[in-house]
This record gives C-alpha cells, structure tokens and sequence, in this order.
C-alpha cells in the first residue's frame, strides 16, 4: 500500500495523507460495487488495502437523507462528490483512477483490470 500511495502522492502532488485518503475512497468503492473478483484479489494482495478501505468507509457511515442526496452520493458521481470533498479537482481525480488502475494491473494482470473497468459503466475512461 505504501508504494500505491508514494505513487499517487507524486503524480498528484499532494501529501500522502490526503493520497491514502482518495485511495480509500476508490478502494470502498470497487470493493462495494464488485465485493467478489479481482476487486477482492487485489484487496488481498495489497498488504494494508482493507484497513484504507475499512477507516475511510467508517467515516462515510452516515445516510442520505433523501431519495435525491442518496443519488448524487452512488456511483461514481457519489465517488467523484467525496474526491472532490476530500480537495482533488476532476483532473486529479482522473490521475488517481489512471494510478490504482495502472498499479491493479501490475498485481492482476491486463485482462482482470479490464474486467474490472467494464463492469462499472464510466470506469472504462480510467484505463
């Protein structure tokens, strides 16, 4: 994990603090849109990738408290909503997929990434 955020720490330009934090975001999301697969090999075999997921998901514990704020808070809007909270612009936020992806790839092959990005309509442009 400390190599995936010295990564996107420098392609991003920000602290590693802030670099873990946008991680975590993109992590709890793969992980809740696609629990089983590659999202859950790439989970195990990223020494420190569920304790991310697992901080940054406990303090997105609170509900949405209608029916339109429960849709701007799903998918990849809601995804892009929290990024841009946490202090990326849309040009960062592209890096960062850009970045786990590429590193996914080192660990899961070309073919599970893929399988990845294709089931997630909008994540494909990250590849």
């Amino acid at each position: 994990m400390d190599e995936l955020i010295a990564r996107v720490s420098a392609s991003l330009g920000v602290d590693a603090e802030l670099a873990k934090t946008a991680i975590g975001h993109v992590l709890a999301f793969l992980h809740k849109e696609l629990p089983e697969g590659p999202v859950a090999e790439f989970l195990e075999r990223t020494p420190g990738a569920r304790e991310v997921v697992d901080a940054v998901s406990s303090k997105d514990s609170g509900g949405a408290s209608s029916p339109l704020g429960g849709l701007l808070n799903s998918g990849l809007m809601g995804l892009a909503g929290k990024l841009n909270a946490a202090g990326l612009d849309m040009g960062q936020i592209q890096k960062l997929g850009h970045e786990i992806l590429a590193h996914a790839e080192t660990l899961l092959g070309k073919e599970k990434v893929q399988q990845i990005a294709g089931s997630i309509p909008g994540l494909s442009q990250f590849l």
